[in-house]
């Protein structure tokens, strides 16, 4: 199993929910359990995300909205999810998240970003994109470049609808 970049969507609510439960239960469980159709496995793209973005010399202010989008925030406490035997994130950093109002920020900012004209700076040829991109992206099945812009254009598209929702975001790796 290999351990892939995890975000979810939840209302604040829900958060206060969890962090109570942990609190309550004998066993410290937040009964963490987004629904399905508000999670997103970005799998390994976060790094090759931003490797290319770099390449392409993307503008600080968008590479920095990349970042915070794919590694969130400390200042809200989610050390409720990071206790064993219950921590959702248990093979990488502790979870991490950003609220309704860093969520509607980043998703203004990852709409502006042009990831076709990102994607067009690396060479035409998959294998040469593939190594202008670093070592793991050879192994993706189907070409870096489609991955990336299936993996980019599912993240804008989930902070879109977090903002639209006015929903956190909390982001693991499991």
């Amino acid at each position: 199993m290999a351990v892939t970049q995890q975000l979810a969507r939840v209302e604040a609510a829900y958060l206060a929910a969890c962090r109570t439960s942990a609190t309550t239960s004998p066993e410290g469980d937040p009964n963490w359990d987004p629904p399905a159709q508000d999670v997103l496995d970005l799998d390994w793209a976060p790094r090759l995300l931003e490797r290319v973005c770099d390449l392409a010399e993307l503008d600080g202010v968008h590479l920095n909205a990349l970042q915070r989008a794919t590694k969130g925030d400390t200042e809200i406490d989610l050390d409720f999810l990071n206790t064993h035997p219950h921590d959702i994130a248990p093979f990488g950093p502790p979870p991490t998240a950003l609220s309704e109002t860093q969520v509607a920020c980043l998703a203004e900012l990852l709409g502006q970003i042009d990831i076709s004209a990102v994607l067009a700076s690396l060479p035409a040829d998959d294998v040469d994109a593939a190594d202008a991109i670093g070592p793991s992206a050879g192994r993706i099945v189907g070409g870096p470049k489609k991955y990336l812009l299936r993996h980019f254009n599912a993240l804008r598209e989930f902070y879109l609808d977090a903002a639209q929702r006015q929903l956190l975001v909390v982001l693991w790796w499991d």
